[in-house]
This record gives C-alpha cells, structure tokens and sequence, in this order.
C-alpha cells in the first residue's frame, strides 16, 4: 500500500509507512495493534497491489488510484513503488519509490521501509492476507495506519464488505476507514 514514508500499500501504501508519524489531535483507529496472524511468502506477495481502503494520512492526502509495486532487489531487498494521481482518477501521477527488509524473526510479516535515505524508519506490518494472495490489511504499530489493499482495482462488494469485517475484527475502527476511488 503511498506516500512519503509510508506508501505501501499501498498500499499498498500497501505506501507508505510509518515513519511521518503523527498528528497528536488525530485519534488512534487501533490502540491495540495485533500481531501478524499468517507467515507471509514474499515472492507470492510481490507485484502489484491497489489500495482498496486506507486511514487518511497526509502523505496521501488528496490521492485516488492508489497503487502499490513491491519486486526483489538484486541485493536482496524489496523495492516498493507507490503511485497515485493526485486530486482525482484522471488528476496528476506523482510516485515515490522506497525499499524495504524483512525483519527477522516475523515469519515474512513484518518489513521495515525506507523512503529517504539509509534509514529504516517505517514499520509495514502485513496483519493478515487471503491464502491466495488476492488481498492484504496492513498497519503498523502506532495504530494509526492502515491500507486494505487488492489485486483487483475494483473489488466485489462481498469482498469489500469481508475486507470491512475482517479489519474490524482486527480491532480497527472501520469508520475511519477512506475507500479508494480507481478508474
């Protein structure tokens, strides 16, 4: 699952991660973040994600057509892609490109992003995912990000709604959920 330190998703931003923190007014959508539930296989992981729903950050503000591209690096690492067109489906492409490790330890689940410089600041926390790869949620420790990402620009509505549950049922609140438009 997006932008600035953050964009995973998409990301997801998905974007993309964590590392701009946080707005101390913003409330929290998950004081109490769980732990991963599956392994993830990151080569099944890679490619090219859309972002279905996220929480608003500013580092997305005022994007749609969210997208998200993780690849292996030849030295190991992951690159991550975070597109959008700002101010609308039609507006103004703009990317930020990142790369990202694998925390050891997190059965593939957890990987720490950078999007400037040497550091590795932004946790992306991949929390749950379809056995077949055709969704994810992501969050990170603070609670306060979130990006529910897709295969599919256009999911159905019965996997939305399940999305929904699903990201509820991790303790999120599901009201500051923002859907994403796509073309």
């Amino acid at each position: 699952m997006a932008w600035g330190a953050a964009a995973l998703i998409v990301i997801g931003g998905l974007g993309t991660l964590v590392a701009c923190a946080s707005n101390g007014a913003r409330k929290a959508g998950n004081e109490h973040v769980p732990e991963p539930s599956k392994a993830v296989d990151l080569d099944r992981y890679l490619g090219h994600w859309h972002e279905f729903a996220r929480y608003e950050n500013r580092f997305e503000r005022n994007c749609e057509a969210v997208t998200a591209n993780y690849a292996r690096r030849e030295d190991g690492l992951v690159s991550v892609i975070n597109g959008c067109r700002q101010g609308g489906i039609t507006g103004r492409y703009r990317s930020a490109e990142g790369r990202a490790k694998i925390v050891p330890g997190s059965n593939g689940a957890k990987l720490k992003v950078s999007f400037f410089g040497p550091f590795y600041v932004g946790d992306y926390w991949i929390l749950d995912h379809a056995d077949d790869y055709s969704w994810s949620i992501v969050g990170e420790p603070s609670g306060r990000y979130l990006w529910i990402l897709t295969r599919d620009a256009k999911p159905s509505a019965e996997l939305r709604r399940s999305l929904i549950e699903r990201t509820r049922a991790l303790g999120y609140d599901v009201t500051m959920l923002r859907e994403t438009q796509h073309g």
